[in-house]
């Protein structure tokens, strides 16, 4: 039997290791020791129960002001003891925070073989997303397995010179787990969400770092400017709590009566909204995964991405934080909507997890 110590942070780790989880519980052959590091806290607990898991152990490194040093300490003063106690065959992380870049060489300085879930994914630029680009590569120099989304991926670690022999395309993990959710959970009411929600409308996330200051303004800016061209269309913000995004959002969206600016949702209720709204303006990664599983277009406020797949299928584009581009897509989008197919999302089919756990327990050893 393979011991599989699966790591995880944040609410999108969590979301997206889970369905590893899951699956292993179905096998005879592996075990999953699941450790959460504790960077995300309230997030990280509805995450976890909307799967059904508990964590076997949990680091707590949360702490009040912390910075990427603090949660990197944190974590190589932690995981060696649980990593001592566990003796893992292998070590799991996702992504690319600073929980799983910390966990993977921590992991490595011990020896311990590492598998990097949603590998090879690549912006090209340290500064957008940072610190997540260079963690990303950090675990691909690494990871004996690296499990890739797409081929796409796959290239990007090849031109790297990463060893060809560590490269599995899989799918991403992150479909396997809205398969979960279309399958066991109800998340057909938008209006449970936000009361009184009328159709159509629009879904709006928006909170990475490097929109922070004038950014954000053209970003709202833009908002305003939709509502009032488009007053039939409702616009959904769940608004990030950091004060770099809530500060301008409030002050240039409060009281505009087709924007609703709304409290951060748990990742059901996100669910609800991005099934049953029109399409999504976002920079969020994880978003852009999502959205053509649930038949969505995407407008993604950033100027690069690392998901270029969708954009290159025509299921979204990249408009940056440019007032007059945001604007242009959204009108383009009610006057002319792009349709976008459920069943060919080109970031996997939601068996990614059985495909992974097969790799990891075929070989004799890790």
């Amino acid at each position: 039997m393979k011991t599989i110590l699966l790591i995880a942070g944040t609410r999108p780790e969590i979301i997206k290791t889970a369905p590893i989880a899951l699956e292993a519980k179905k096998r005879e052959n592996c075990r999953v020791h699941y450790c959460l590091t504790g960077q995300h806290k309230t997030m990280a607990q509805e995450a976890l129960s909307i799967f059904n898991i508990l964590p076997d152990e949990d680091l707590n490194i949360m702490r009040p002001n912390q910075t990427l040093n603090t949660i990197s300490e944190s974590v190589f003063a932690k995981l060696p003891v649980i990593i001592d106690k566990v003796k893992p065959d292998i070590l799991l992380v996702q992504g690319d925070t600073t929980t799983a870049a910390m966990a993977a060489l921590c992991a490595f300085n011990m020896k311990i073989p590492v598998g990097h879930i949603e590998a090879g994914l690549r912006s090209h630029n340290l500064d957008a997303p940072y610190p997540e680009e260079l963690n990303r590569k950090v675990i691909s120099c690494l990871a004996k397995y690296n499990f890739c989304p797409t081929e796409a991926a796959r290239a990007n670690l090849i031109k790297e010179s990463v060893s060809a022999h560590s490269l599995y395309v899989t799918g991403n993990t992150a479909i396997d787990a809205i398969r979960f959710l279309l399958e066991t959970k109800s998340i057909d009411s938008a209006e449970q969400v936000v009361p009184g929600l009328q159709t159509p409308y629009v879904l709006v996330t928006a909170h990475r770092r490097e929109s922070f200051g004038d950014g954000f303004k053209n970003i709202c800016e833009a908002l305003r400017k939709c509502a009032e061209l488009y007053p039939h269309y409702q616009l959904v913000y769940p608004v990030h709590l950091n004060p770099n995004v809530s500060g301008p959002v409030h002050q240039i969206l409060g009281g505009i009566q087709n924007i609703h600016l709304i409290a951060p949702v748990t990742y059901l209720q996100m669910g609800a909204l991005m099934k049953n709204c029109a399409f999504v303006l976002t920079d969020s990664g994880g978003i852009q995964e999502e959205a053509p599983s649930f038949g969505k277009y995407t407008i993604v406020m950033r100027d690069v991405t690392e998901r270029m797949e969708s954009v290159l299928l025509g299921y979204s584009e990249l408009v940056g934080a440019s007032s007059e581009r945001i604007i242009d897509a959204v009108t383009r989008q009610i006057l002319k909507p792009i349709q976008v197919n459920p069943e060919n999302n080109p970031y996997g089919d939601g068996y990614t997890s059985e495909r992974i756990l097969n790799i990891l327990t075929q070989e004799t050893t890790c």
